[in-house]
């Protein structure tokens, strides 16, 4: 049975979001946190926190049983632009420059792991 978990308006562009999410997507939820946990880029650490929650989410949808023993996988991962802040910057002149402060809405979803028998 799947999970869901939601990060809405994070502040950060959502093209810097999508290129961490391309790294999870598919992957084993074990790995999946180990590389989010050492990973360089700032978004890693509120995307760790959102893999927990969804683990969390699907142990409790599955009456407490253990994701570790389920061997769950992140099914679908997907970033979508949140709401826009239009700031002014100073600019030569007398003139301003507009600055969009973008965020990021992000969708997790985790499920056990499919299994083929052929």
């Amino acid at each position: 049975m799947e999970a869901v978990a939601k990060l809405r308006n994070y502040p950060t562009g959502p093209r810097k979001m999508r290129l961490l999410a391309d790294v999870i997507r598919g992957m084993e939820v074990e790995k999946a946190l180990n590389i989010l946990e050492f990973h360089p880029q700032t978004n890693s650490v509120p995307l760790a926190k959102l893999l927990k929650s969804a683990i969390a989410n699907w142990e409790q949808k599955n009456n407490g049983e253990s994701a570790a023993d389920a061997n769950l996988i992140v099914k679908t991962v997907f970033v979508d632009g949140g709401r826009t802040l239009k700031r002014m910057r100073p600019a030569p002149q007398g003139r301003g420059y507009r600055v969009r402060k973008r965020s990021n809405h992000v969708t997790l979803a985790v499920d056990k792991k499919a299994v083929d028998n052929k």
